[in-house]
């Protein structure tokens, strides 16, 4: 197997060496017993000119063959996500440019999970915004979603949490949204941990109240929503509120450090899935979900623990396109590659090494 020198943190180079890659299913045998959809990303153009701190450039070839790479393993996608990098640098037009290739995508794959992103991103940044403009900001990208033939994943608002005075300006606005939708839509919360722009969501800082209402909205609206995806890095409080749901009403996961113990459950329950993790890690995704299907939780865990570290390493600011990957320190990149090693991720070690000694040579490293 390739070895490779790899910078440490104590400021020297160590040989490390590959292990033989574990061969993962190229497609499941058997449907699975969760929903699992990969919040995913977007392959940049690197032969495009342009400030990469303002332009979304995307390399539609390799975005789009991602894609299909996803459902050929059995995994839906989320499509538009903030994972995506929407709102930061991913444009509404281009956002909804990439649910049309997407949509059009999927009919090649019968029974593909395809929900797309609606926000209000397209309004002002740093401007006021009346709870009307909100709610007509949220029409528009749905309706523009909705005449392509897309789901939604109702995305949290910047707008709404610096408008709203409290929890009735929420349930005002959701409840009008969520009357007009044609099909059953995911829900997003997000916390303010990875956007601060979001922070006192559903009208109040406490998070039990905050729970509180976003359970009152879900509760009026049943009927219109498949589930709630919730990003707030708390296994507890997620369990708790997956208690607390309508039994129609899906709780998807999204919690990139602990979705292993999550997704299996506890006995009685168990979270589904809408991760942004699973898109780095698909292989091994589908695979630990298609032992647990089988009913081999032992199978489940050995395939998926390793892939946690990778998964709270891989998540670490700064995660934009366009060039801004750029500033990851090499001690940061030599670290993710030990660990995707380390979770069977490396499919071919002798092109992974190859790449990451090209890495190595453009920062002056002889490895």
């Amino acid at each position: 197997m390739p070895t490779i020198a790899l910078p440490t943190k104590e400021g020297r180079l160590a040989p490390f060496t590959t292990r033989q890659p574990r061969r993962f299913p190229a497609r499941p045998s058997a449907p699975f017993n969760r929903v699992p959809i990969a919040a995913a990303h977007v392959v940049a153009d690197p032969l495009a000119d342009g400030d990469p701190f303002l332009d979304a450039a995307l390399d539609w070839d390799a975005t789009l063959a991602y894609r299909r790479h996803l459902w050929t393993l059995g995994l839906g996608v989320a499509e538009a996500m903030d994972t995506a990098q929407r709102g930061m640098g991913l444009d509404w037009k281009t956002s909804l440019e990439l649910v049309e290739r997407s949509i059009a995508a999927a009919r090649d794959f019968p029974g593909a999970v395809l929900f797309s992103g609606a926000g209000t991103d397209h309004l002002a940044a740093g401007r006021p915004a009346t709870l009307d403009a909100i709610i007509a900001a949220y029409e528009e990208q749905i309706g523009a979603i909705e005449a392509l033939g897309g789901r939604i994943i109702l995305m949290a608002s910047r707008a709404l949490a610096a408008t709203a005075r409290g929890p009735e300006d929420y349930g005002r606005v959701y409840d009008r949204i969520l009357g007009q939708v044609r099909e059953p839509v995911i829900i997003h919360w997000l916390g303010d941990m990875f956007d601060p722009a979001l922070a006192d969501y559903w009208g109040n800082g406490d998070l039990d109240a905050a729970t509180a209402v976003a359970l009152d909205i879900i509760a009026r609206n049943a009927g219109k929503i498949d589930g709630i995806k919730i990003s707030l890095l708390d296994k507890d409080r997620e369990i708790a509120m997956r208690r607390r749901l309508p039994k129609t009403v899906r709780m998807y996961t999204g919690d990139d450090f602990n979705y292993a113990e999550l997704i299996a459950g506890d006995g009685a329950q168990y979270s589904d899935a809408l991760l942004g993790i699973f898109d780095a890690i698909a292989p091994a995704a589908s695979a630990a979900l298609g032992e647990l299907a089988r009913g081999s939780d032992n199978a489940f865990h050995d395939i998926l623990a390793p892939t946690v570290p990778l998964s709270r390493h891989i998540f670490k600011a700064p995660t934009r396109i366009g060039g801004q990957q750029g500033a990851r320190s090499l001690l940061h990149l030599a670290e993710l590659f030990r660990l995707a090693d380390g979770a069977s991720l490396l499919a071919d070690p002798d092109l992974a090494t190859s790449r990451m000694r090209a890495i190595l040579t453009v920062h002056g490293v002889d490895a």
